[in-house]
């Protein structure tokens, strides 16, 4: 019996561990941009956070103006996602849903700047 030795060609086994290499970098280059692709960035900046840590820590009095145009003066105590405790002189204290807060100012900047007065003759 004539039995013949296969040996490999060594350039043909560098080429397939070359295709096999490329092959594994693509791969992981696509998982890297699909990695990419999924991380959103982050939709909380913490500033209102940091606006109420401010003005708990220095009592200020501040004006809540609801949706429906009503104006509550108080400090504000405490707070969480959804709503803020307002502390009143003279009145009770109010649990505010954020919701129906149309927007909230300092009662100091507000008496600083002055109302502009539009029926002033001149």
């Amino acid at each position: 019996m004539n039995r013949k030795l296969i040996r490999p060609n060594f350039t043909e086994i560098k080429d397939k561990i070359k295709a096999g290499e490329a092959a594994k970098q693509q791969q992981q280059q696509q998982q890297q941009q699909q990695q990419q692709k999924r991380i959103h960035p982050s939709t909380d900046t913490f500033a209102e956070n940091y606006y109420y840590l401010k003005q708990m820590s220095k009592k200020t009095l501040m004006a809540v103006v609801f949706s429906d145009g009503q104006v509550i003066e108080g400090y504000i105590e405490w707070y969480d996602r959804s709503c803020i405790k307002l502390n009143r002189e003279n009145a009770p204290n109010l649990l505010i849903f954020k919701s129906n807060i149309k927007y909230m100012y300092k009662l100091e900047e507000g008496k600083e700047g002055g109302e502009p007065e539009s029926d002033k003759k001149i």
